[in-house]
Parts: C-alpha cells; structure tokens; sequence
C-alpha cells in the first residue's frame, strides 16, 4: 500500500500542469500514487489528459482518473478520492507545486504522531510575477499544542480558510465519516471545517510543503459575479453540519464567528457584487442565515466588526451600506485623484484624434472583420490565411487588411485595405466586431465590450516570451514595460496555438484571460494545399536553376546585439559546397538582407529572398532548411524534408534570452557547432540521412500535431462563424497527412 495518494485535479491548467506533476515525481520518498484527473480520456480532445499520458507512459505511480468538468474542482477531488489507495490522501492543484523534500517531512510528522487523522502543514502563495510571499498559514501554529490534540484544544480551530492542499488526511478517517467535497465554489470552506471537527487526532507540521501559485487573473472566488451566493450555501451547510455534530459551545461559536466574517468581508466588497440588487438580495439572504444559525448565547465581538454583526442580524441593508459608504469614501476620493491623473494623461492623444472619438460612439459594425500583421508588414503570415479562408466562408463579413504606408503597394488585388494612422484605420479600429493580428495593436486602440480579438501568433516558441523574460534584462528592453504589454494581451479573446508545446507556453507567459484554440498555424495550410507545379511555379520566380538542391538559410534576430550579421560565412558556405546547391537567403523580418554578399549573389550560389513577400512560398521552393534558433523551423517541419541546425552561439543566445527546451538535444536534424561541421553534414550526406529523418519524426511528433492544412477553416467556422467548437473537425492525424513534394532534383554526391 502507498503511503500517500497524491490527487491533482488537471483541468484548465496544461501551461503549468507539466511543472507540476514534477515537483511530485521529483520528490526523494516514492512510496505514493500520483490520482491525475482527467475531464476526458481522449488526449486528443485535453492538453491536460495529453500530459498525464506522457508521464503515466514513463512513470507506474501515475493514473488518470476521468471526472466531467462540469464538476468542477470538487468532483475531481471527489472522483479522486474514491479510486485512492494510500494511507493518507495530499491534494495538490494542478498549477501548484509541491516543495523539494515534503514528503519525506509529511512521513517522518506523521510516524512521530502516531499516524493522526489530519496533519496540517503550510503552504506559500506564489505570486505570478514577484514569486514566493512566504508562509500563508503561521497563525495556526501559534499557541498549537506540540503532539497530536482535538479541535477543542486549540482555538485557531476551525478555520474555514485553510485550503484542502495544506493538509494530509488519514484515508480510513476520510472513508469512515463519509467526508466529500461540497459542490460548487467555496468547497473548501466546508471541507476544511468538518475536517477538523470530525477528527479526533491532529497534529501539525510547520513547514511550507505546497507552493500555491497566485494567477494573474486573480481567485475566482474574489472575482466579481453572482457565484459569491454560493459562499452563503456553504455557509449555511457549514452550519447545519457543525451543530448537528453538537461541538461544545466555544467551538460553535468559534466556526460561526469566522464564517461570517467571511460572509461580512463579501457584503463589505461591492467589487465582488457589482450590482445594487445583487449587493441587496446577497445581504439579505445572509441576514436570514445569520439569524437562522447563530448559536445560543452567542455574543457578538466589539468594534466596527460587531457594528456589522448588528446590522446583519437586524437585515437593514440601508444601515449596512451607509457604514459601508463612510469607510469607502476616503478610498473613492484617494482613487479619484489618480483616475484624474490618467484622464489628463490621455486627453492631448484624444483631443488630437477626433474622427477615433467621433467613430467610437457609433455602433460596432457585426459584419466588419480587421486584420493586421508584422505592424503592418503587409499581407502575409496567419492573418493573411485567414483573411483568404473568411472572403470564401464568411462573405457576409467584410475583412480590411491594415498596412503600413510604405508597403500599401505590396498588398494583393482584390483585397480591401487601410493604411495605419489613417482617418480609415480609426473608424475601422473603433467600430470592428472582429480583430485578428499576429502581434499586438498600439495602446491606444480600445477593446470595445462585445468585440472578439484574435490573437493568432507568429511562431512556435523556443526562447522565452512574455513575462518569461523578466530575468533575460537584453529581451526584456526590446519587450517594453510588462505591464503595458499584459494590458495589451487582457485584449485577447482567442490564442492561437499550432501544438500542445505552445499551448503551455502561451498561457504561462501571457497570464490573461483567452482562450486557447488548438487549431494550428492558418498560414501553415499552404504546406499542404500546394501542388508540384505550384512548388515549380515559385522555384521559377525565384530563379532558382533547375536541378539545383535549394538550402533555406533562415537565421533569426539575436537580443545580445543590433543588426543583421548572419551567423554563418555565407560567401565561404557557398564556395564549400558542391555544384549542385544553391542557396536561398531569408534574413529575420527586423532586417534587410545580402549585404555585403554581393560576391556570392553575383556567383550565382546565393538568391537573397528576404523580400519575398509569402515565407511559405520560399519553404515550398527549398529542399533542405538551415536554421539556428528561428521559429520556422517548426512550421517547416510539416514539410517533411530536411532541416539542419546551426548552433554556433547556442550557449550566448540560451543565457542572453531563455529558451524553453534543449535544441540541440531535440533537433529536428543534425546539428553544427561549427562552420566545418555544416560543410561535413551537406557533402557527406547526413542532412537527408536515415538519421536525420528518425530526428524529423520525433521533432514532428512534437510540433505538428495541430497543422494540418484546415487550421484556417477551423478558425474562421469558431470565430466568425460561431459553430460549436464540438462540431468542427479535429486536426487530421500526423500520419494522414501529405505535404506538398520537394521539387524533383538530381542526385547529391
């Protein structure tokens, strides 16, 4: 039998839940089953469920439990509960992590006393941004007695906000009483509660063995909304449960003081019930509850706290708010003085731009579709493959591209465009339903309620981004103050994501509200919709000579310096290769491209396309991809040919800007570390060796679950079209799939 029965409820959490999962597998004691559960068995259909596959692949002390959502985090602890074998059981979030050497502490407490029905211990809140706050529970460590006691012996007991993660419960204890997690929010305030009083032997440990990550969005239960009725149901099955336990009556009065101190700190926060009524019909309901529970002889505490237990046992809800409005009205005048500052801070920019204003109080247009790409770069990239599927499914709406002036002459015919900071650009931005653009709009443009944003993306993530690169100051800098780039991230509505890898990045480095749509990279459609005469049709207006073998060199941008100096001696590159090769330049967009390589331009073994509009239309017209650390290696994958790493700088550019995986150790093909190395891996052969197609298949595996050449369609029929996200195709299987050909070529000695 295991010693502890760790249960991980999963869902809504793939960006952390990986983290984890490890801190537990990590742990030094083994003698426990890690209960991950799971809202479906279909890996294919939860990131999460994909996750706990992977480690139950590789680890025996790891199961899936399957418990529907609508559940929620109650019934998964519930359903996890029931299948647990351990002695004792540990509940863990799925976006928490346990701290090195806890289990080990948790035994060595529990065989000391005895084996208790509940062992208490602490847990720190981990800040999303700012990390560890320090221990969250030392006031139940003061005055506790110092081996195993009952509830009636220490007066921190009860304490209805001591998480379900901070404790270890005897599993025949948990069995023999029936306890269960109460549905609905604030579960834990019931459970942590009739955990004590049914106990008979506790005891405590005081040291932090969870850490408890603090979300950017904030505790669902101090959000806004009507759910905040459901701490009034706990509370009056918190109640009725503990008299009809019939404790004695200092501890009665001791869960009833703290419950409604809970309950008062909700009807003392108008953030939490935004509207009157709900404010009105909350109170009310609390003061019937009060009265209907509070324990004889009760005597109400002193100060401003017993002024509210007053007015709640009265029901005047007159009389609450007008307590409440004096002690708010310093609060409201010191925010008044800021909200001034920040109105006259945006007054010049708005008084400037009139017909934004003017187009701002007009209705929002629900057939109006904007798209931008690259700060208006042109028509390319994901919003472009989108922008083409929505004109053939959606023709009710009308799409406008965004471009900068100086590429308006790039844009294709037949697509309706605006250029940035035009008269246009500001009615188009202020009445838009639909926004989609693969980097952020400027601060200035303002998300109107009811309007969806799509943030679609612009590559697989290898080096860190978002709030990931607060330790990496070199990408920090070019990023910008994080706040202003999470205000710009609270936009989003829609987060496009190409395979499960990005998916945990994404929400990890964006900590915002969005959904994550699994549909794959729109613009990596082209690799499958391709035929071999469009292959040759691109391999000609590129002047690529027929028989060539056509190397993509694709270098990205490096953080740790300015302007583009590609990595590798192209000249010399060229001139050690044979014949038959001819090599395609396409520097990083911050960049231009050959100069400096006239030579080799001229010689015939380089083509500079930089400039080409459509990154796709160069992979289609490549055989072999060199790349070092650029994104395009993950979109050039779904190609199936080919791909060489140059990792010359791979230990500069890994401390400089943070990556999230081992590249060379997970390449998608042979890597270089040196010039000489290239030149080996292309006259001996290895880049199209066995070797480097068992990497592809790997690395494949990995990367390009989602892209399937209907990520565009997907989009548009969730987005623009509204279907049921249940009823749209899942991505074609990796083994189904069929890229577009190589172009046909001549053997390479």
């Amino acid at each position: 039998m295991s010693r502890f029965s760790i249960i991980v409820p999963t869902h809504g959490v793939p960006g952390r839940l990986a983290d984890c999962l490890a801190s537990v597998l990590g742990q030094s004691f083994d003698a426990f089953e890690l209960i991950a559960v799971v809202s479906t068995a279909d890996a294919d259909a939860d990131p999460s469920a994909a996750i706990v596959a992977e480690h139950a692949a590789r680890d025996p002390r790891v199961r899936a439990v399957v418990a529907p959502p609508a559940g929620g985090l109650p019934g998964a602890r519930n359903a996890g509960a029931a299948v647990a074998g351990g002695q004792f059981l540990l509940f863990l979030d799925g976006d928490d992590t346990m701290a090195p050497g806890a289990l080990h502490a948790l035994d060595a407490r529990l065989a000391e006393t005895g084996d208790p029905d509940l062992l208490l211990f602490d847990h720190e809140r981990v800040h999303w941004f700012e990390g560890e706050q320090g221990p969250a529970l030392a006031r139940l460590w003061e005055g506790a007695p110092t081996g195993v006691f009952s509830v009636e012996r220490h007066a921190a007991l009860p304490d209805p906000l001591v998480p379900a993660f901070s404790a270890a419960y005897r599993r025949r204890f948990v069995t023999e009483h029936r306890l269960s997690f109460a549905p609905g929010m604030f579960t834990d305030v019931v459970w942590s509660v009739l955990v004590a009083l049914r106990a008979e032997r506790i005891a405590v440990l005081d040291r932090v063995c969870v850490r408890h990550l603090q979300r950017r969005q904030g505790m669902r239960n101090r959000l806004p909304g009507a759910h905040h009725q459901e701490l009034l149901d706990q509370f009056g099955l918190a109640m009725a449960e503990t008299a009809a336990l019939k404790p004695p009556a200092p501890v009665l009065a001791r869960v009833f003081l703290r419950l409604t101190h809970e309950v008062l700190k909700t009807a003392s926060t108008p953030a939490r019930l935004p509207s009157r009524g709900m404010r009105r019909r909350y109170f009310r309901r609390a003061a019937r509850l009060y009265r209907l529970h509070r324990p004889a002889g009760f005597r109400r505490p002193g100060g401003s706290i017993g002024l509210q237990h007053a007015l709640l046992a009265s029901g005047s809800y007159a009389a609450f708010s007008a307590v409440r409005g004096l002690k708010s009205l310093l609060e409201r005048a010191l925010s008044g003085l800021a909200a001034v500052k920040r109105l006259s801070a945006k007054l010049p920019w708005q008084r400037g731009n009139r017909p934004y204003l003017r187009a701002l109080r007009r209705p929002v247009d629900e057939n109006l579709a904007v798209f931008s790409a690259y700060w208006g770069r042109g028509y390319t990239c994901n919003p472009a493959a989108i922008h083409a599927k929505a004109r053939e499914l959606a023709p009710h709406i009308r799409c406008v591209f965004l471009v900068a002036e100086e590429n308006a002459d790039q844009m294709p015919e037949g697509v309706e465009w605006v250029v940035t900071g035009s008269p246009r650009y500001w009615e188009v931005m202020a009445t838009a339903k639909y926004t989609f653009n693969n980097v952020n709009f400027e601060g200035r443009v303002v998300k109107r309620p009811g309007t969806v944003h799509v943030q679609t993306q612009h590559g697989t993530p290898l080096k860190h981004m978002g709030v990931d690169q607060a330790e990496y100051p070199a990408a920090a800098a070019g990023l910008g103050p994080f706040g202003k780039m999470l205000t710009r991230t609270d936009r989003w509505d829609f987060n496009l994501s190409s395979n499960r890898h990005s998916t945990e990045v994404w929400e990890r480095a964006f900590p915002s509200g969005f959904e994550q749509l699994e549909y794959g990279y729109p613009r990596n459609d082209a690799y499958y919709a391709a035929t071999a005469d469009d292959v040759r049709r691109v391999r000609r207006e590129l002047g690529v000579p027929e028989g060539k073998v056509a190397l993509l060199y694709a270098p990205t941008h490096r953080d740790y310096r300015q302007g583009f100096t590609p990595q590798l001696d192209l000249g010399a590159f060229c001139d050690a290769l044979d014949e038959g090769f001819v090599v395609l330049l396409r520097a990083h967009h911050f960049y231009e491209g050959s100069a400096g390589l006239e030579q080799a331009v001229a010689s015939g073994k380089l083509i500079d396309v930089t400039g080409h509009r459509s990154p796709e239309e160069v992979s289609l017209a490549s055989d072999a991809l060199i790349t070092d650390y650029s994104s395009i290696m993950f979109d050039y994958a779904n190609l199936d040919r080919p791909v060489v790493v140059y990792a010359d700088d791979w230990d500069v550019y890994r401390d400089s800007r943070g990556v999230y995986f081992d590249l060379p150790g997970q390449a998608p093909g042979p890597v270089a570390r040196t010039h000489d190395e290239l030149v080996r891996i292309f006259r001996g052969g290895d880049w199209r060796g066995e070797r480097s197609r068992r990497l592809r298949a790997q690395f494949r595996e990995r990367f390009c679950a989602f892209d399937d050449g209907h990520a565009a369609e997907r989009v548009v029929r969730r987005v623009l079209l509204g279907e049921d996200p249940a009823a749209i195709r899942p991505p074609v299987p990796l083994a189904d799939r069929v890229p577009a050909p190589a172009a046909a070529r001549q053997p390479v000695h």
